[in-house]
């Protein structure tokens, strides 16, 4: 299932693609009389992603149930348009997607966790976990144009699998890390790199305003039973600069989160970005910095395609 936040009528709603359809997960779901089946509680649905994640794994199974049971009515021109016209299932050119989380509690951002992306960089590969945040308000949606800043023109790509926490842990075996896991989506840690290596803190050139593209979709973990087998690649304007496996990282999925789970008790919604591979436009000479007109498109096994426009001040 591919769950996303949608805009539309002055209204921001927790979603799902269906085929060429958005399925509004509140309004659907209450069209279902099955909820005791999925253990689901609750009068619909919630509208927001953050508390869809947060009432659990009845909510999610509900979901999916609903954007089943919904599939055969959109296949029927005369019952879609009587969705469509209730609000409860959008064309998907009738709607803007925004980030699947738009206001994740954390984000967690993973340095240098591809050893060739280290060694690029002049730096050795870690022992240790590199991890920095990012604020909400870096977040831009999927397909937005990208704005080049007018304080830099060091503006880096960074394809990168992003990981949504579905469950609350703290201490978490990493045996059953992926437990905790609602789903995964792509992330462009766009990088301003010469605001992130003004200090040895990387704050600021990597929380410059909407500048981390993330989605389309949160995809969930029933189509993505194994993170490590996916390939992340990035063109930039049509020309490949980054590809690589996952299996590839230094530190695995479940092996980041149960170690952020040590410090930090993880929630539903949370965001950790597992890092970028090799072939950064700062690496590349000359570098290859990113400018008006550039398209970048991020493609991960299973998880679609994130595609942003860049476009100057």
């Amino acid at each position: 299932m591919r769950l996303v936040t949608y805009a539309a009528r002055g209204q921001i709603r927790a979603g799902a693609l269906e085929g060429d359809w958005v399925v509004d997960l509140g309004r659907a779901s209450r069209l279902r009389e099955a909820r005791a089946s999925v253990g689901w509680r609750g009068a619909a649905l919630p509208s927001s992603m953050s508390r869809l994640l947060a009432n659990g794994d009845g909510a999610i199974a509900l979901a999916r149930e609903t954007v089943a049971a919904i599939g055969p009515a959109l296949a029927d021109p005369a019952r879609a348009e009587t969705l469509r016209q209730d609000g409860i299932a959008w064309a998907r050119g009738e709607v803007r997607l925004l980030p699947p989380v738009p206001t994740p509690p954390k984000i967690i951002c993973v340095g240098r966790n591809y050893a060739e992306h280290a060694r690029e960089g002049g730096a050795a590969p870690p022992e240790i976990p590199i991890y920095f945040g990012r604020f909400p308000h870096s977040l831009l949606a999927p397909g937005a144009p990208y704005v080049l800043p007018r304080a830099s023109t060091q503006v880096d790509f960074e394809g990168e699998l992003a990981v949504v926490i579905g469950r609350t842990g703290h201490q978490v075996d990493e045996a059953r890390a992926l437990e905790h896991v609602a789903g995964y989506t792509i992330f462009n840690d766009i990088s301003i790199r010469d605001f992130q290596r003004r200090t040895s803190q990387w704050m600021i050139g990597k929380n410059f305003d909407r500048s981390g593209p993330l989605g389309p979709a949160l995809v969930t973990c029933d189509e993505i039973p194994d993170p490590q087998r996916l390939t992340v690649t990035v063109d930039v304007s049509g020309e490949r600069m980054q590809e690589a496996d996952t299996r590839t990282m230094i530190f695995s999925v479940a092996y980041l989160i149960a170690d952020v789970s040590r410090a930090l008790t993880l929630e539903p919604g949370d965001i950790i970005a597992t890092g970028t591979p090799s072939g950064v436009g700062f690496a590349r000479t000359p570098p290859r910095w990113l400018r008006a007109g550039d398209v970048v498109r991020v493609s991960i096994t299973g998880l679609d395609v994130l595609e942003t426009p860049v476009v100057a001040a």
